[in-house]
């Protein structure tokens, strides 16, 4: 899935390859997102993470994807590699609509606020920056990238767990 194209007037950016991942230790609860930066011509390579102790599974899979695509200094063609359809389908196919319609979706009869509206909004910043495209791979079947940024993702979860006042182990 594209979200948007190359500018061929211009020299082409660097391609860089994103994997990306969250997780939440209950929904709302203690999260964790963890990303791989690749750039296959150099084969350099890195990993970023974080957690918020208060958040859902969501929010943490949008936060990889943004945190990823802001570490990245320059113009970049970037595929982004990420479990969540919620992110992919989001960025290529619902966030048009919800931008046109001012960051509202519609539920029933009603316009309702989109859910994790700054998030989206600060994605979308990202994807403007950025050539992006979306693949999406099935969780928690052995693709080493996913596997690793769910490591990290819960490894940064349990981080934002242990530093929670009064919460214990279940």
């Amino acid at each position: 899935m594209t979200v948007n194209e190359p500018d061929s007037a211009t020299e082409q950016p660097p391609q860089v390859t994103l994997f990306t991942d969250g997780a939440c230790s209950g929904n709302p609860g203690p999260g964790g997102w963890g990303c791989i930066l690749r750039h296959p011509a150099s084969g350099s390579e890195k990993e970023l993470s974080g957690g918020a102790t208060d958040t859902t599974n969501n929010r943490m899979e949008l936060q990889a994807v943004i945190s990823g695509l802001k570490a990245l200094t320059r113009r970049s063609r970037v595929e982004v590699v990420t479990d969540s359809r919620y992110v992919a389908d989001g960025s290529s196919k619902w966030m048009p609509g919800w931008k046109a319609n001012g960051w509202r979706r519609r539920e029933g009869k009603s316009w309702k606020p989109v859910k994790n509206e700054e998030l989206w909004r600060e994605l979308d910043e990202q994807l403007r920056r950025h050539l992006v495209t979306f693949t999406v791979v099935r969780g928690h079947t052995g693709h080493p990238e996913n596997e690793r940024c769910d490591e990290l993702a819960v490894a940064a979860a349990r981080q934002q767990a242990e530093a929670r006042p009064g919460d214990s182990e279940e």
